[in-house]
């Protein structure tokens, strides 16, 4: 496949010729490939369909990055975590919040005036049943309409012009967390198409991907990552694992009973598409509960890369990363398309993936075959390798260490020293690539953690975890709970590291300017060299879990990232657990009688083992909602 890379960055004009001339689909949704391939704008969540994350601006570059300024900033009015980034298709810029969801749309032309505001009404009893924050990762755009996926499930279009809704569509199956379903991904529009994912498998949701018609909100398909074929939209013999045909309901007899209908596996990280093989790549998280003695089997289809048919659903192929997780290693990170990567001297279309179990995979995009897979931290200790033996039976399999096994040490049994921590080496921080260096500038996590897994009984809309979690950094190391690396996934090795206090939870940017930008929880926007030097950084009100985008306006670059900090690093801050009542109201919610007993302990623990490793976070941040915008001196 060579179309993906040639098409990316045509101009404007060059991207409409085509679309005239192979008609149709033949470049999925026009319109938006056509803005999308223009630089100015930042059209997508993730800027290309490729999710590189690379802008052919480069008016800010390496030699005047250091004269960056503050141009402006934009209150959301919202203090919770801010991830994602704005929209900007021409003139205005579209910006988001966590819950309530609020979307702005901004004039470039006059001083970022209000042109609308759409706050959607929703039951405040969604934000208890959000896992790790009430996060949203940012809105859509197609066909003349804002896709907003709400936390309370509802996918609402907004006209782009005026705000006024369009059509509205309800994911889950209740929108007052009932079910303790939400909603927390970025949309992705995709020819006619809308992809919207699902959140909860904390409580037992059972994932899926859905396709709505973009003209008027209508169901097309729906694959759920558990369950028989005819609902996981699996053929058994043309559905292909690591190059060989899956069998009849793999999605139902690798777990015990039916568990499968609890099963987890939900799908709220990011999207990728290849308009030329018309597959949409995705990872699904992790299987419920949090406690494996409870849930024999691979518990397919958890934990998995799927490439699915854009038109109709069906997988083309899956990879199961983690099978039978034991560590809340969800799969749901990043699929990054790159062309002509050569490895052992062969150019192969490859899809790029930094899991949260401490691998970086390279797969060939268009069968699934293995490539790659290697540590991107080298401190990763539950399992030794992935087996890359295509004739051994545990191909593509990662080797677990017993003593980091939360299932082999057994229920009630305290699995110390686990690197990474559930929250994984990178969570769904997007990562960027530059086709000029052909490396991978990578947000990270070096967090471990201890974990003992309990049995816990499933009740619809109560948590379904099953295990305390305790994070700290990672011993014997710098002392900080973060890394910046550059990675060569051709060869699965790093090539440089930027050591960080803690987690790198913002998304990155990479630029023709060769300019790396990424934000740290602090609340730094840094830039640094393709070398990994530090040509400038500014503090921003909050800490900055939110994505850098770049676009050019009036003839004139900018940058772009939302600051505010919490998520799942920064829950303690932004939840209230840092304090006694805060942290007892969680473990009553989540853990019950299996509370500890110790407020010191309690604390820690709560937040899914977060707020204990990052209570030093309220030490340099606070509770903010902000835009900031940079530029050069005029």
């Amino acid at each position: 496949m060579r179309m993906l890379g040639r098409f990316a960055y045509l101009p404007m004009t060059a991207a409409g010729l085509l679309t005239a001339v192979l008609g149709g689909n033949a470049l999925a949704n026009d319109e938006l490939m056509s803005l999308a391939a223009d630089a100015k704008n930042w059209a997508m969540p993730t800027g290309d369909y490729a999710n590189t994350r690379y802008s052919k601006l480069n008016q800010i570059n390496k030699d005047n990055a250091k004269d960056l300024e503050v141009k402006w900033t934009f209150s959301t009015g919202v203090l919770r975590g801010h991830e994602g980034g704005p929209l900007v298709i021409g003139d205005v810029m579209y910006v988001h919040t966590p819950f309530p969801n609020i979307v702005y749309a901004l004039d470039l032309k006059n001083d970022g005036k209000i042109l609308w505001k759409y706050e959607p009404k929703q039951d405040p009893n969604v934000i208890a049943i959000m896992c790790c924050d009430t996060v949203n990762r940012g809105v859509a755009y197609g066909d003349g309409k804002i896709i907003l996926y709400q936390a309370d499930t509802m996918v609402t279009a907004l006209d782009a012009k005026t705000g006024k809704v369009a059509w509205q569509a309800q994911n889950g199956e209740k929108t007052d967390g009932g079910l303790a379903e939400s909603g927390t991904s970025a949309p992705m529009v995709v020819k006619d198409k809308v992809i919207i994912g699902i959140s909860g498998a904390e409580y037992g949701v059972r994932g899926h991907l859905t396709a709505y018609n973009l003209s008027d909100g209508k169901r097309a398909w729906r694959a759920y990552s558990t369950g028989p074929d005819s609902e996981t939209l699996i053929d058994p013999e043309k559905t292909t694992h690591l190059g060989k045909p899956v069998g009849k309901d793999s999605g139902m007899n690798t777990w015990e009973g039916e568990q499968w209908k609890t099963g987890g596996g939900t799908t709220w990280g990011w999207y990728a598409y290849d308009p030329e093989l018309n597959l949409i790549y995705y990872g699904t998280g992790n299987p419920s509960t949090w406690n494996p003695n409870q849930r024999p089997g691979d518990n397919r289809w958890s934990m998995t890369i799927f490439a699915r048919d854009a038109d109709t659903g069906m997988a083309k192929w899956a990879y199961q990363m983690t099978p039978h997780d034991e560590w809340d290693y969800d799969g749901v990170n990043e699929m990054i398309l790159v062309d002509d990567m050569e490895i052992m001297g062969q150019p192969k279309d490859v899809l790029v993936h930094f899991d949260r179990n401490g691998f970086a995979y390279t797969l060939d995009r268009s069968t699934g075959e293995l490539l790659v897979a290697k540590k991107y931290d080298p401190t990763v200790n539950w399992a030794t390798e992935v087996v890359m033996d295509p004739k051994s039976e545990q191909y593509g399999r990662p080797q677990v260490v017993d003593q980091y096994s939360t299932e082999h040490n057994g229920e009630d049994v305290n699995t110390t020293g686990v690197c990474p921590a559930a929250l994984g080496t990178k969570d769904q921080q997007p990562a960027t690539y530059s086709p000029k260096t052909k490396l991978f500038y990578v947000p990270t996590n070096h967090v471990c953690m201890d974990y003992e897994p309990y049995r816990v009984s499933y009740t619809a809309g109560q948590a379904y975890v099953g295990a305390t979690v305790n994070m700290y950094p990672t011993p014997n190391s710098h002392g900080g709970m973060g890394n910046f690396i550059a990675w060569d996934a051709a060869k699965g090795e790093i090539v440089w590291s930027i050591p960080e206090r803690f987690s790198v939870w913002s998304g990155a940017l990479a630029t023709d300017g060769d300019v790396i930008f990424y934000g740290t929880l602090e609340g730094y926007i840094k830039a640094v060299d393709t070398q990994g030097k530090e040509l400038y950084r500014f503090k921003t009100p909050s800490g900055i879990i939110g994505n850098i985008n770049t676009f050019e306006h009036g003839g004139k670059q900018y940058i772009a990232v939302l600051s505010g900090v919490g998520g799942w690093a920064g829950i303690g801050l932004a939840g209230g657990l840092l304090g006694a009542e805060g942290a007892a109201a969680w473990q009553e919610a989540v853990a019950g009688e299996r509370a500890p007993t110790e407020e010191s302990e309690r604390i820690a623990t709560a937040g899914l083992g977060a707020v204990g490793g990052y209570a030093a976070l309220a030490d340099y941040t606070t509770l903010g909602g902000q835009l900031t915008v940079f530029g050069l001196p005029d």
